[in-house]
């Protein structure tokens, strides 16, 4: 059995999609309700250890996606509250979505790194899916508003990935779990995109007009953001910029069987 953990996520719920009509497939989320036609559901919340113990029962392959935003130890505890659970419940392989190897420059980055840490020492089998950055959270650090596109991006650029092409490869490597056991792949895009690029995107009229981190970082805590996205969202525009997100390639044109998808065509969505 298969089952899909934080399918209520955007890449978890087009993972499911990919999935739907499957009879060995489940999906395990703490809100049943948001997801009563496509497959089977079981309560799943990275918060209460006994929901983990009794909902991977059974399970043979466990697609673990990140649990989200939160403090580094908030997040390393569920992810290895879900971890230590799928142990005593004899699941054979763990397939987690992790963060693209040059993202160890984001604020995020620790807890993946310590869950793939986890994962290695467990007794399952695992694959690691290191996804780049999504091209459609470009669009929203750099949203178009009164024809222009205004963040702190600089001159730097993103290997932005499709979010439904890291849907097609956790697929992939979910239905083929055996053969991709103990690989680690970089799943980043083929195409660097930076501020100037989307504004070309949106038309002639749309202009791009970078802002500073310390204009960002204010403009972000005016937002309502929860406290610790404050740092998040100002890191990552800040790797960006540097130029440490730009690294095209990697292995997600192999797992796909096909080019990536045009990462400025997804922000558009």
């Amino acid at each position: 059995m298969i089952m899909v953990t934080g399918a209520a996520g955007a890449l978890g719920a087009l993972i499911a999609e990919r999935l739907a009509g499957r009879e060995d497939t489940v999906l395990g989320t703490r809100d049943p309700q948001q997801f009563p036609a496509v497959l089977p559901v079981r309560p799943i919340d990275f918060d209460d250890r006994q929901t983990l113990i009794r909902g991977f029962e059974g399970v043979d392959v466990l697609v673990l996606i990140s649990a989200g935003q939160g403090e580094d130890d908030t997040v390393i505890a569920r992810h290895g509250a879900a971890i230590d659970a799928a142990e005593k419940a004899g699941v054979g392989h763990v397939v987690y979505t992790s963060l693209t190897a040059d993202g160890d420059h984001l604020p995020y980055a620790l807890p993946h790194r310590w869950t793939e840490r986890r994962l290695r020492e467990s007794t399952m089998g695992w694959t690691i899916l290191r996804n780049g950055l999504y091209a459609e959270l470009l669009a929203g650090l750099a949203p178009l508003e009164d024809g222009r596109i205004t963040a702190p991006l600089g001159e730097g650029r993103l290997a932005a990935v499709a979010r439904a092409d890291l849907a097609d490869a956790a697929v992939r490597v979910t239905v083929e779990a055996p053969a991709h056991a103990g690989r680690i792949y970089e799943l980043v895009g083929e195409q660097a995109i930076g501020g100037a690029d989307l504004a070309r995107t949106h038309g002639p009229h749309v202009t791009y007009e970078p802002e500073t981190l310390a204009q960002a970082r204010a403009r972000i805590a005016a937002s309502g953001a929860e406290p610790f996205q404050v740092p998040m969202l100002v890191g990552t525009y800040s790797a960006i910029a540097a130029g440490f997100m730009s690294r095209t390639g990697g292995d997600l044109r192999q797992l796909l069987g096909r080019a990536p998808r045009r990462p400025l065509t997804a922000t558009l969505v």
